[in-house]
């Protein structure tokens, strides 16, 4: 049997609802197949896992999908706009560079412990710290831990700069 007998154009299927689990790339496709026509509905992955039968692969979530989305209580997920996307990307990112500084500001204080100098918590703290123990002769700091403290000042300086960056950003946006 030919395509052409089944009566199905396989490069210009029928316009339909397209339902997926809602994923990383999940808005994107929707946008794509949104400019095609089709109508597009996005579900939890946790609200999908339920209908999941065996082994996870690409056929049985299908599966799953399908049946999550045919239940007339089922709630689907908002489609996000370009512009939601990006006010989303930039929170994120700043929670990470935060995370980073809060790993890089323990760091500072636990390496400085190690030659018995106490370093109180707190980005603004840490930073005024560190360039006074940096300079300061008289500590137990070695040519090569204080080396290691100015290279670790300088990253401190450059998170606490992009930060900046990336409040300034939100507020603009707000």
């Amino acid at each position: 049997m030919n395509i052409s007998t089944v009566g199905i154009d396989i490069a210009n299927p029928p316009i339909c609802t397209i339902v997926m689990e809602s994923c990383g790339g999940a808005n994107y496709w929707t946008g794509v197949f949104k400019r095609s026509g089709y109508t597009v509905k996005l579900i939890s992955p946790q609200f999908v896992k339920p209908f999941v039968k065996t082994n996870k692969n690409d056929a049985n979530d299908a599966e799953a999908i399908v049946e999550a989305a045919i239940r007339p209580s089922m709630n689907f997920v908002p489609i996000k706009q370009v512009e939601q996307q990006d006010i989303q990307s930039i929170h994120r990112v700043r929670s990470r560079v935060v995370r980073n500084r809060t790993a890089l500001i323990n760091e500072i204080r636990g390496l400085n412990m190690g030659y018995g100098i106490i370093v109180s918590p707190g980005s603004g703290k840490v930073r005024g710290s560190l360039f006074s123990i940096i300079t300061d002769n008289e500590n137990a700091l070695t040519a090569t831990s204080r080396e290691c403290m100015q290279d670790l000042y300088a990253e401190l300086v450059d998170i606490e700069s992009r930060l900046k960056k990336l409040d300034k950003k939100i507020k603009h946006i707000c």
